[in-house]
């Protein structure tokens, strides 16, 4: 579905190391999907559901994460540099 995948089920899926760069995942569904060192710079995301994935070392930079749900998610080391969060849920 790249680069737009708005909308898309990813729920538990293996995305690790992925290259995902300005990818349209806008409303996506990507709860406990691994994507771990997944790569997303650019990449819109806005309202998608992040419930307990693996963002372990996952580059987000300059990402467009307003209102996604990021609750119980692993950001252990990932690079949030100029990443948008408005209205992101991020409780534990």
């Amino acid at each position: 579905c790249q680069p737009h995948c708005a909308q898309a089920d990813l729920s538990q899926q293996d995305l690790a190391r992925t290259d995902l760069n300005r990818i349209n995942l806008s409303g996506a569904k990507l709860d406990r999907a691994d994507l771990s060192g997944a790569t997303l710079l650019l990449a819109t995301l806005s309202g998608a559901k992040l419930r307990e994935a693996n963002l372990r070392q996952a580059d987000l930079s300059n990402a467009l994460l307003d209102g996604v749900d990021l609750r119980y998610a692993d950001l252990t080391g990932a690079v949030l540099r100029s990443v948008d969060l408005r209205q992101a849920d991020l409780r534990d």
